[in-house]
């Protein structure tokens, strides 16, 4: 998995333009439940954004039930109301940019679920896939390079890992704020990085021997240092 496209600083108002964009689509172009929405390749070209920008707004809004995709087929409107889509994307334009107080408690209440089902659902791939964002992780702090990204990529992995799609998806759309404000608070400057390894090493170890109370406290343990920081910005 790779996070290049959702760092981005702008990502947040690029998203809320391309939803916008789509919303006016769909009215201007009276499309009912069921109708099949441009390609992404055409929607890019119209609104003159990446197709990977197209694509992450596309996924916000099958996320919140607005659009449905079928592979091979294509992008479709969901069967919702034309007045209650359109009052519901005004709610979705309308969401602030999260703060990081907001970003660090919504990720720990996910996280700490995330951990116990994970402990509980793990397939040998999860686990597989969870001790190569490990070492990652391990490698990039002992050579003493930045590894924000690789951080983040193992929890998801382990968000993966819990077999709750919605859970996945709440970690993939809060992920580049997340990033964002790493960057911006350089949270990963205060020594919390080989103090991590040894962290994760043990949270890896209790969703691998299928401990869910032990997960769920490893992963309570992991995030002190960083909450108790959150909270003592200025």
């Amino acid at each position: 998995m790779k996070l290049e496209t959702l760092t981005r600083p702008d990502n947040f108002f690029i998203q809320k333009k391309i939803i916008s964009n789509i919303r006016d689509l769909i009215n201007l172009k009276n499309l009912e439940p069921g109708d099949k929405l441009p390609s992404e390749r055409m929607l890019s070209e119209k609104f003159e954004f990446s197709r990977s920008n197209v694509r992450e707004a596309i996924q916000k809004l099958e996320f919140y039930g607005l659009l449905k995709s079928i592979p091979q087929s294509g992008t479709f409107v969901a069967n919702i109301g034309v007045i209650a889509m359109n009052g519901m994307i005004e709610d979705i334009l309308r969401l602030e940019d999260p703060d990081f107080k907001s970003l660090v408690e919504t990720r720990i209440l996910l996280e700490l679920k995330t951990a116990r089902l994970a402990s509980l659902r793990r397939t040998d791939k999860d686990l597989v896939e969870l001790k190569v964002a490990l070492e990652a992780y391990k490698k990039k702090v002992l050579n003493g390079e930045d590894a924000v990204q690789e951080d983040l990529l193992f929890h998801l992995a382990i968000a993966k890992a819990s077999g709750n799609s919605i859970m996945n998806n709440f970690m993939l759309i809060i992920i580049p704020e997340i990033i964002t404000n790493f960057e911006k608070y350089h949270v990963c400057d205060k020594g919390l990085s080989h103090e991590g390894i040894k962290e994760h090493q043990a949270i890896y170890n209790a969703i691998e021997k299928g401990e869910p109370k032990l997960a769920k406290q490893k992963m309570k343990e992991h995030f002190k240092v960083l909450y108790q920081y959150c909270y003592n910005l200025k």
